[in-house]
């Protein structure tokens, strides 16, 4: 989809609160933009609307490459949430456009964290440990049920019910025993 200055905050900022967007910076008469924009646009359909590619003729929209400092083209900016969070410069090999795109979708520890569930933490954080985003949520799990576990009376055995029945035992003497005071019941 070609992008200009008018359709450029819709199509690109606003859009890319939804899925990234990739935004080709390319002109006509530049040789390594007309290589590499088949190739962007053969891997992008290869994620299947994973991710959106724009471009954007630098020559026809200046205050675009302008605002965004393109200095040489092909230039390649990824947006996300309404900023760059990804870029290069120059025409890239195949292998370079598939690693730089996929660094843009959600792993699957992304995909984990968004379910937001005890299991799917639990597994967000061993396929990746450092992620805060996993192992608060999974802490903040695990310290209710503990909470919950101490508060619940059935987590608390009564005295009484723990007593032996036929109390108190009998004796040889006559004299009646009984049982030491115990502490109310939490109930």
């Amino acid at each position: 989809m070609d992008v200009t200055e008018t359709n450029f905050q819709s199509a690109v900022l606003d859009r890319s609160h939804t899925l990234p967007v990739v935004v080709d910076f390319w002109a006509e008469w530049c040789g390594p933009c007309r290589q590499l924009g088949p190739l962007l646009e053969r891997a992008t359909a290869a994620r299947a609307g994973k991710l959106e590619l724009v471009k954007v003729d630098v020559d026809a929209n200046q205050g675009i490459a302008q605002a965004f400092r393109i200095q040489s083209i092909p230039a390649v900016k990824a947006f996300r949430d309404g900023r760059v969070v990804a870029e290069f410069v120059g025409a890239q090999p195949p292998t370079a456009v598939d690693q730089f795109l996929d660094s843009l979708l959600p792993s699957e520890a992304d995909a984990l964290v968004q379910q937001g569930d005890e299991e799917s933490l639990r597994r967000a954080h061993e396929l990746e440990p450092t992620r805060a985003d996993a192992a608060v949520p999974l802490a903040r799990i695990l310290k209710d049920r503990a909470r919950q576990t101490r508060r619940s009376p059935s987590s608390r055995a009564c005295p009484e019910a723990s007593r032996p029945t036929g109390w108190p035992p009998a004796s040889a003497s006559s004299a009646p025993r009984r049982a030491p005071p115990s502490p109310p019941c939490p109930i």
